[in-house]
């Protein structure tokens, strides 16, 4: 692209439009800028709850006109806007529109919406958003803020030090800007208008402004661009519509080229050549320090609170345009030291001193790397990212930049693709991007493709010290908001288990299950003595948190789903304690029912030896009275020491006790803490013999594969598993769940099973058993948790 020069000819008309609906516009018969600016209307706008609409409807409200507004949802914004006089619409409705003298819409609107073609009929105005906020800064001095990234932010900055600089400026920047109060304002002291230049659709040579500053320019928006050159052309034509000063970035190749030689271009950059140069650059976790020279002049030091060398190029550009337009640097620089992100841009979601969340808008490969850079200059343990691709053509043609785009992240989740107003492409998904990052050499990438799943994927990857960076356009925020609400309530548990406790978020319960199925806890607590297990037990109770306690999980299935709330397990510590006394062996309930038989055997204690053939812990021992070899558990318990609901600890006797056949209604409600069993004294010989006895009985007569134990109660009328193998389903199989062929009461997970191939397993012997038999098998195991 050649070099614009003040004397080239570019045609002033918008590139055509594709797919919206533009292509039907009528010529208005009107002076827009004095339509807009000095007179006053009723004005629909189509697509109101769009951050840029919102804006345009901002402006119109505080110029006097009348202004409806529909769209499919509403918004804290629609809410606001409401609240200063917008009459919304929550559909896109003729009727609703039909007083209005003008139809405002935005980019992402069809050609076929009602409004637009009922419209279109009428005869009545329609203008597209970027025309209408064209037309209203003809009325001021312009300034336009151009370029494929960082347009928001430098558009607040500059607002904001023009604001502070005493110019009153209005301003138009496309996101929320907390340091400016709106996205959009309309100041009648000032001359200025501020406004960031959207190029994605070429509608930026709509504007004709006094001053421009270019960012930067590269190959983006190639939905609507054929190539680069098209995208510099259009550049071309805004800077030769600009009739003062031009700014740009002579760092970024293709901005320095396009506007090196144009005579009122003024440089700015932090190499030698630029005339206003940043030097001693100085990036510290979210702020950074640089000093500013002019053609060889020191202006002074500046201070920025938001993070990124990125961001230092950002305030140059904004320096440059304030110092010519007469603010002192002084000024300038005490300005920028109090400025403040748009949101989701490097916005803080949530901060302690074990974690830090950041959501950020970036969706471009230059942003990602950028953003990224700034992540990793805070100086966290590590920095973790779910990513979320944006449109499906940018997807496909910068692939192999998203690919390199990644390397300053430890660990990357990729979601499938916000499509926005785009149909799908086939076989371009966040696989593509994930296979791409693996392909330039990462390590450590994963896909997940349902998007409400990811800050689980994320969550579960958590140490204390790491920073994760929601990125992306569309809606991944939400996914990040969601980790930032559950740390709140795990950084509370963990400081109830203290530091030898553990917490974790989304913790695959397939890994703490011996059938090794099974969704996530939401909340999995380890807690390793008695008090902090009472201070569990009355937090949930005040949170209104569900709470599931589980021993080793050795009868249990969990849903794929996984299970909502705390899912707690007390082990360690106090918990795993066997202690003797006699011929009683206390025990926790986080002991091992086998490490009370060899307690028992190491103390000469017999009667206790069929323990050894249960995998469960005592606490799940107590809960469903648990048995092998004709024996069951409470006929060894003598006491039981137990939380009730409130937290509250109670010692009951055996004979306090309602037991029943693999029931103990107690547990129910309350939460074991230990148990006391007896035994009698015995030789040697005879443990160490009925130990044997009940390995050899377990080995030949139960499977080695990944199972749940018995999976059903024995029915009156013969054993479960006996019944199984009359019916002929021994080695019958859902997907990798299978019936065993040594045990027909167990189910196998053969590798990779799932809840839900288990639950289908089981309904399916369940109703042959009633159909051939009529007999209704009833479960065992306990089945919890939400369905996948």
């Amino acid at each position: 692209m050649k070099p614009v020069s003040e004397d080239c000819s570019v045609t002033t008309q918008p590139p055509p439009q594709t797919g919206s609906a533009a292509g039907s516009v009528r010529t208005l018969p009107l002076d827009l800028p004095a339509f807009l600016t000095r007179e006053r209307h009723r004005i629909h706008l189509v697509g109101v709850a769009g951050s840029g609409m919102s804006g345009i409807a901002a402006l119109l409200i505080e110029l006097g006109h009348t202004v409806s507004g529909s769209d499919k949802v509403s918004t804290t914004e629609t809410d606001r806007l409401q609240r200063l006089g917008l009459r919304f619409h929550e559909q896109h409705r003729p009727a609703d529109a039909s007083p209005a003298d003008l139809i405002v819409f935005s980019s992402a609107i069809r050609s076929d919406n009602p409004i637009l073609g009922s419209a279109r009929d009428a005869g009545k105005p329609i203008v597209r958003r970027a025309e209408t906020l064209a037309a209203i800064m003809r009325s001021k001095r312009g300034i336009v803020i151009a370029g494929m990234h960082g347009k928001t932010t430098t558009s607040a900055m500059t607002a904001h030090v023009l604001r502070e600089g005493g110019l009153h400026p209005s301003h138009y920047v496309g996101a929320e800007i907390p340091i400016l109060g709106t996205n959009a304002h309309w100041d009648p002291r000032g001359e200025y208008f501020v406004a960031e230049g959207d190029e994605s659709d070429g509608t930026i040579v709509l504007f004709h402004p006094e001053h421009t500053l270019i960012l930067n320019i590269e190959e983006e928006h190639l939905d609507f661009y054929a190539d680069l050159d098209a995208i510099e052309k259009v550049f071309a034509q805004l800077i030769t519509q600009t009739v003062g000063k031009v700014f740009y970035n002579v760092d970024d190749k293709n901005a320095a080229q396009l506007c090196g030689s144009f005579t009122r271009g003024i440089s700015y950059g932090f190499g030698e050549t630029a005339d206003y140069r940043a030097v001693d650059i100085q990036l510290k976790d979210f702020a950074s320090t640089f000093r500013v020279n002019h053609r060889g002049q020191d202006l002074g030091e500046a201070a920025l609170n938001v993070p990124g060398q990125h961001n230092v190029h950002n305030a140059l550009g904004v320096i440059a345009l304030a110092s010519e337009l007469g603010i002192a640097f002084e000024k300038i620089a005490k300005s920028l030291a109090k400025f403040e992100h748009a949101r989701r841009r490097f916005e803080i979601k949530y901060d302690s001193p074990r974690f830090l969340l950041v959501d950020d808008y970036g969706h471009h490969p230059t942003e990602i790397r950028a953003t990224l850079k700034a992540a990793r200059s805070v100086g966290r343990k590590r920095v973790l990212t779910m990513f979320q691709p944006h449109r499906y053509s940018r997807t496909k043609a910068l692939r192999k930049e998203f690919g390199r785009a990644f390397d300053d992240a430890d660990r990357v989740v990729v979601t499938d693709v916000y499509g926005s107003h785009e149909a799908p492409i086939p076989g371009v998904t966040g696989q593509m991007i994930a296979d791409e990052i693996v392909a330039h050499g990462h390590r450590a990438v994963c896909y997940e493709s349902r998007l409400e799943w990811v800050h689980r994927a994320v969550g579960n990857m958590l140490e204390s010290g790491d920073l994760v960076l929601s990125l992306g356009a569309g809606n991944i925020h939400e996914q990040l908001s969601s980790l930032a609400a559950d740390l709140v309530i795990a950084e509370k548990l963990k400081g109830i288990v203290g530091q030898d406790g553990e917490v974790c978020l989304y913790e695959p319960l397939s890994k703490h299950t011996t059938l090794r199925v099974g969704g996530p806890a939401q909340f999995w607590v380890e807690p390793r003595n008695e008090k902090a297990f009472a201070e569990l037990i009355r937090f949930c109770r005040d949170e209104n948190l569900p709470l599931f306690v589980m021993g080793r999980g050795s009868n249990l299935l969990v849903r794929d789903g996984g299970v909502r709330g705390a899912v707690v397990h007390p082990c360690g510590g106090d918990f795993d304690k066997i202690e003797i006394n006699g011929v009683e062996i206390t025990a926790g309930a986080g002991a091992k029912l086998k490490e009370v038989a060899y307690a028992g055997k190491a103390a000469g204690i017999g009667g206790l030896e069929w323990l050894e053939g249960i995998p469960g812990t005592v606490g799940g021992g107590l809960r469903m009275n648990a048995g092998a070899m004709g024996a069951q558990t409470f006929e060894k318990v003598v006491r039981v020491r137990y939380l009730d609901a409130n937290g509250e600890a109670h010692t009951k006797t055996r004979d306090e006790l309602e037991v029943y056949y693999r029931n103990f209604p107690l547990l129910e409600k309350n939460f074991a803490v230990s148990a006391v069993f007896r035994g009698e004294p015995a030789p040697l010989e005879e443990i160490v013999r009925k130990l044997e006895a009940s390995q050899e009985k377990r080995r030949t007569s139960q499977p080695a594969a990944k199972s749940a134990g018995c999976i059903f109660k024995n029915p009156e009328a013969c054993p479960a598993g006996k019944l199984v193998d009359e019916l002929g389903l021994k080695n019958s199989s859902v997907g990798k769940a299978r019936v065993s062929e040594v045990h027909g009461n167990f189910i196998v997970n053969d590798g990779g099973a799932t809840a839900a191939e288990m639950l289908e397993l089981i309904d399916k012997i369940k109703a042959t058993a009633r159909a051939k038999r009529g007999i209704e098998l009833e479960t065992e195991v306990q089945i919890v948790g939400e369905t996948g």
